[in-house]
C-alpha cells in the first residue's frame, strides 16, 4: 500500500515538471549535437590516416656494375697488377689496392692538392682521374722521389725549412714543387711571368706561389714552403 502510494506521487510529480519545447534545447540534447558534429568532422582526417599508402613505383633497374679486371700500373719503378674496376680512381688504387698509404686523400674533388702524384713526370690530382687511364705511364708517388735512400733535393729542403707542420698536404706538396722545378727548367710560362711567350727569366717568389697555388695547407706554411722550393732550385 505504501509503495503504490509513492509511486502515485512520483508519477504525480513527473507530471507536474514543465515540458522542454523545441525553442529551449536541453542539455543533454546540446551535448550530443556537439558530439555529433565533432565526429563528422574529424571523419575526414581519420580516413587520411588509416587509408593504406599507395604502392610505390617500381624502382628502375640499375646499371650494372662492371667486373673487376686486370689493371697494371708501374709506380715507382715496380709494376702493381691489380683487379680494379673501371670506376676506380686512381688514387684509391694507389692507396686501397697498391698499398701506397703516402698520397693522401684530402678533398676528393681536385681542389686541395693533397693527392697529387707525378704521371710521365706531370703533375696530376689522382683523385679527378680514374686508374685504367694511366696503365703504361710511369707513376711517381712521394714514396718514390728518394734515390737509393737518399732524400730528394726538395725533401731536404722541406726539411732544412720546417716547410710543414701536420703534415698530411706535404706529400702532395713535394709532388707538386718537384714537378714545378722540372716545368721551370723547360721554359713553362705561368699567368704571372711577365712575357709567356719567352722562358721565364727567374723563379721568383711569386712565381712560386703562383706554381704551387693548387696545393693547400691548412695549417699556413705557406712561407716556408716558399722558401723550400727557392732553396731547392737554388741548390739544383
Amino acid at each position: 500500500m505504501t509503495l503504490d502510494t509513492e509511486c502515485q506521487q512520483c508519477g504525480d510529480d513527473a507530471a507536474s515538471e514543465p515540458t522542454t519545447t523545441p525553442s529551449q534545447p536541453s542539455r543533454r540534447r546540446f551535448l550530443q549535437s556537439a558530439a555529433v558534429a565533432a565526429t563528422i568532422g574529424a571523419a575526414p582526417h581519420l580516413r587520411a590516416q588509416t587509408q593504406a599508402p599507395s604502392p610505390a613505383s617500381p624502382a628502375p633497374p640499375g646499371n650494372p656494375v662492371a667486373p673487376p679486371r686486370p689493371v697494371t700500373l708501374t709506380v715507382n719503378g715496380r709494376a702493381y697488377t691489380l683487379q680494379l674496376e673501371p670506376r676506380v680512381t686512381l688514387l684509391d688504387a694507389l692507396r686501397e689496392y697498391a698499398g701506397l698509404m703516402g698520397t693522401k686523400k684530402g678533398c676528393d674533388r681536385g681542389q686541395c692538392g693533397a693527392c697529387t702524384v707525378l704521371a710521365d713526370g706531370r703533375r696530376i690530382n689522382s683523385c679527378l682521374t680514374l686508374a685504367v687511364m694511366h696503365e703504361g705511364e710511369t707513376i711517381t708517388t712521394v714514396e718514390g722521389l728518394a734515390s737509393n735512400g737518399a732524400l730528394s733535393p726538395v725533401q731536404r729542403a722541406f726539411i732544412e725549412h720546417d716547410a710543414f707542420q701536420c703534415g698530411y698536404c706535404t706529400p702532395g706538396q713535394l709532388c707538386s714543387a718537384t714537378a714545378l722545378l722540372s716545368e721551370f727548367r723547360n721554359g713553362a710560362a705561368s699567368t704571372v711571368t711577365a712575357d709567356v711567350r719567352a722562358r721565364p727569366a727567374a723563379l721568383s717568389d711569386d712565381e712560386i706561389r703562383e706554381r704551387m697555388s693548387g696545393n693547400i695547407c691548412r695549417c699556413g706554411a705557406y712561407v716556408n714552403i716558399v722558401a723550400a722550393v727557392r732553396a731547392a732550385h737554388d741548390n739544383a
